[in-house]
């Protein structure tokens, strides 16, 4: 666990001026994830502020797609839920758990958006055989915009990141799952916070690419199941996640 903040030599987004390493040694991809996050042109205001706090949880995998990976990141994640869970409803702290993988370094948006969801549907899967019920306090329907994905009991929001993307904010040197906590970002929304972070948010990404995420939405009014991947949705896409029922 990294929780010093380390200070960035080169900006993340200069691809041509990283040295990537072909086999990355531990800690090298959480090193770099949170030097990516730490360069001021990284417009989210909520995960620069969780780094500041040492509230970023990043745990390096294998390759993406690799089945290997599935009990190791889903105990991960159930570890996670339960620290998240145990939080003083003082702390305003938001934490964000980062799963990170050796590669493949050379996904262009449809292969990693496939890639993203096929590891997603493994891990339900594997939440469904050990007994886990669903959280009860979001949707099941992946096309609800009351939908969040159900992991270990508890209910997360799933940012994707990979060489290939288009958008710069999502575009970092090995593949990545930010899962953060839906939870959270209910009491975020609650005590007001939310709106200024995402205001803040867009403005700094507008600054950084000259456009918003089309695929962005007010939390709650459309299915977020179509910002997991980063990759522009097309108007009749439909989500390859299937909710199974508990046996």
């Amino acid at each position: 666990m990294m929780n010093s903040r380390p200070v960035p030599q080169r900006c993340p987004h200069d691809r041509a001026a990283v040295d990537v390493p072909h086999a990355p040694d531990d800690g090298v991809i959480a090193r770099r994830f949170l030097e990516f996050v730490d360069a001021p042109s990284f417009p989210c205001v909520g995960s620069k502020a969780a780094l500041a706090r040492g509230a970023i949880h990043p745990q390096q995998f294998g390759r993406l797609g690799d089945r290997g990976n599935d009990a190791a990141l889903l105990d991960a994640l159930a570890g996670f839920a339960e620290r998240v869970d145990a939080v003083d409803a003082q702390d305003r702290t938001v934490y964000s758990f980062v799963a990170l993988f050796e590669g493949p370094q050379d996904t262009d948006e449809p292969r990693f958006e496939a890639l993203l969801w096929s590891q997603l549907q493994r891990l339900h899967d594997l939440d469904v055989k050990r007994g886990t019920p669903w959280a009860a306090d979001v949707s099941r329907d992946p096309a609800d915009p009351h939908f969040s994905l159900s992991l270990a009991g508890h209910p997360f929001f799933v940012i994707g990141l990979h060489p290939g993307a288009s958008r710069i904010a999502r575009r970092f040197e090995w593949p990545a799952m930010v899962f953060n906590s839906h939870r959270q970002f209910e009491q975020l929304r609650a005590d007001g916070r939310y709106q200024k972070m995402q205001a803040a948010t867009r403005e700094r990404d507008i600054q950084l690419q000259g456009s918003i995420n089309p695929n962005l939405a007010d939390f709650g009014a459309a299915a977020e199941t179509r910002q997991y991947s980063g990759r522009q949705a097309e108007a009749d896409w439909t989500c390859p996640f299937r909710v199974r029922a508990p046996k």
